[in-house]
């Protein structure tokens, strides 16, 4: 997923607005995503598609990409995707304040190295710049909509599988930002073959495969760690950024990227702690 401002901006520069390149990442991931569910299903007559909680998560996907597009062309590539990869927050808050859950302090001190070294990670490019507070505050919304996003996902994931819950919040999710971008006219169809592709792979790279696996660890591991893992799409995306956009980093910013390794190092879950939030979710 780290690769998708890559993507986004590759678009952008043929053509294609904020909206509409939303729209293609999760419109041209539906044929792969339905092959995954059909494989994933073994082929047989297959489960219902579009149930409540895929629903909802599609809907709190197209409030993720809507404003996250917008950031990534408002601010820079490392401040837009550190303030988006803030989901974990909302994630621990929800998990705390109303499922009433208990949260491991190994967690939490990870939580922190991981914020920790997001900001660092960003650099300089953290401030009250008034040209980038819009972008800024674009990329916080969509921490809040990632965040609740987890759960949709998980609750459908739970349902009917990985492939198809991530193909019925796709579709939902496609139809939305299709409505969006026609409503607002944003143009559409990229000018060059290097816009096209890019749109191609994001569809395929950041959503089909990125989302997609999500919703398969959203099944093996806690909700609040699946989360916290979603930091490493801010070393991704910075390290694209300084190889791709020849966006330097400096010591600072790499020392971020390694105390985000090391959160999510001493969060990792124990193999007791996993099955007893797998047995809970059953229950």
């Amino acid at each position: 997923m780290g690769m998708s401002p890559l993507f986004v901006r590759f678009a952008a520069e043929a053509g294609v607005g904020p909206y509409a390149s939303a729209f293609w990442r999760v419109f041209l991931a539906l044929p792969f995503l339905w092959i995954w569910a059909r494989v994933e299903e073994g082929g047989g007559p297959g489960r219902p598609t579009f149930r409540k909680p895929m629903i909802w998560a599609g809907l709190l996907f197209s409030g993720d990409l809507f404003f996250w597009h917008l950031s990534i062309l408002g601010t820079s590539i490392a401040n837009a995707t550190f303030l988006s990869t803030t989901a974990p927050v909302w994630v621990l808050l929800v998990s705390v304040v109303v499922l009433k859950e208990q949260v491991r302090p190994a967690t939490l001190g990870g939580l922190a190295l991981c914020l920790l070294g997001g900001s660092s990670l960003i650099g300089d490019t953290l401030s009250l710049a008034p040209e980038r507070l819009l972008g800024d505050l674009f990329g916080l919304l969509t921490a809040v909509f990632f965040g609740l996003y987890f759960f949709g996902i998980k609750y459908a994931r739970d349902l009917s599988g990985a492939g198809r819950s991530t193909f019925a919040a796709s579709a939902v999710a496609s139809l939305v930002l299709l409505l969006v971008a026609l409503a607002t006219r944003d143009p559409l169809i990229p000018t060059t073959l290097k816009g096209a592709a890019s749109l191609l792979l994001m569809a395929m790279v950041s959503q089909a495969f990125g989302q997609g696996l999500l919703s398969v660890a959203l099944g093996r591991l806690p909700t609040v760690f699946s989360a916290l893992v979603i930091f490493l799409e801010a070393v991704a995306a910075a390290a694209l950024g300084w190889i791709v956009l020849d966006e330097a980093l400096s010591p600072l910013q790499w020392l971020g990227g390694g105390l985000i390794l090391c959160g999510i190092f001493i969060a990792r879950p124990r193999t007791a702690d996993t099955q007893q939030e797998n047995d809970h979710d059953r229950h």
